[in-house]
């Protein structure tokens, strides 16, 4: 029977989730709630939980405020020490041999004075971890997963009205869309558009001129790493875009959009077409038409046949729910950078 562990009176948080820009918002809203800043300051302990250890854990706890009335102990990532990973045989041995390590971390984190406050900061978490099963009756859970679509977009326009601007519905879409889940970036991003237009409403075009830019020019890249057999450079700009915010349906929609141009261009060219003509034709401003017809002449039409097919092949992957969209673009690079000229 596993036995109960008395928690006391001390408070427990548990923050957890992939999107740390509302969890550290909310961490901010814990320590504003604790008293005077400056005071709490010298009174907050930070702790990597990979190397944490119980006996330091209860230590810290154990201490009395100095000057102020509660004492902040932040540790990040112990959690995720107690995740379940490999084999389903792995899994039952990592339970069974981690069960006494979670049991003593919270029986640290047990009978310690009301004045200390604990704060458990970590990514995405399993209900079965052990360790969180032995913690979350006892503490305040809060999850912080990223948001898509429809929530999304509703965070982008309170922020943006938090700001004092407005947008349109479609420039809503279209950001969120482009930049993705992503909180750290979008405020960055947020802020740019509101300066940028200055008090007006934001439309879709202000998002085209002012995020689009720096995303857009590394799918050129990553297209001619993938053209180009590159697979280590291909990788490292997919995981840049990735981590940047870009969702997997908006990396492949700008994908299979850039090789769909570059056909049509080799095409154009092919008709003896001159560099206004192509560029009416495909609606293109200046730098991204320059871009294509580079890659136009560049790259054979079977190479270019043979990647937006596995575009096409990947699209239909992810709705058809065989692989996640971040899986499935890497599976699709190192398909392609694989092959042989």
């Amino acid at each position: 029977m596993v036995r109960p562990i008395d928690f006391g009176g001390a408070l427990l948080y548990i923050l957890h989730g992939e999107d740390d820009f509302s969890l550290t918002q909310y961490l901010g809203e814990i320590k504003r709630g604790l008293g005077d800043s400056s005071m709490l300051a010298t009174n907050t302990s930070t702790f990597d939980g990979q190397k944490l250890s119980p006996g330091e854990l209860k230590g810290v706890s154990d201490t009395v405020p100095f000057l102020a009335e509660k004492r902040l102990v932040i540790i990040e990532g112990l959690l995720g020490r107690f995740e379940a990973r490999g084999s389903p045989r792995q899994k039952k041995t990592a339970n069974r041999g981690g069960g006494e390590d979670a049991r003593s971390f919270a029986e640290a984190m047990s009978n310690i004075p009301e004045s200390t406050v604990i704060v458990l900061t970590d990514g995405k978490i399993k209900n079965t971890n052990s360790l969180f099963k032995l913690l979350s009756s006892q503490a305040e859970v809060r999850s912080f997963p990223l948001l898509r679509e429809v929530k999304l977009q509703q965070w982008i326009e309170k922020e943006i009205s938090a700001q004092g601007a407005a947008i349109s519905p479609q420039a809503a879409d279209l950001l969120a869309r482009l930049v993705g889940g992503n909180l750290w970036i979008m405020s960055g991003e947020i802020t740019k558009l509101s300066l940028f237009t200055g008090g007006r409403r934001i439309e879709a075009e202000d998002i085209n001129k002012v995020v689009s830019s720096a995303q857009e020019a590394n799918v050129f890249a990553m297209v001619d790493a993938i053209l180009d057999f590159k697979a280590g450079v291909a990788e490292r700009l997919l995981e840049q875009l990735l981590d940047r915010g870009a969702s997997p349906a908006y990396l492949l929609t700008m994908l299979s959009r850039q090789v769909r141009l570059v056909v049509q261009a080799k095409e154009l060219r092919r008709q003896r077409k001159s560099d206004i003509e192509i560029q009416s034709k495909l609606g293109l401003a200046p730098f991204p038409l320059r871009k294509t017809l580079e890659q136009a002449q560049r790259y054979p039409l079977e190479r270019l046949k043979q990647l937006y097919n596995k575009l096409l092949q990947t699209d239909l992957y992810i709705k058809r729910g065989k692989f996640e969209g971040g899986l499935a673009l890497n599976l699709l690079v190192a398909e392609l950078c694989a092959q042989q000229r």
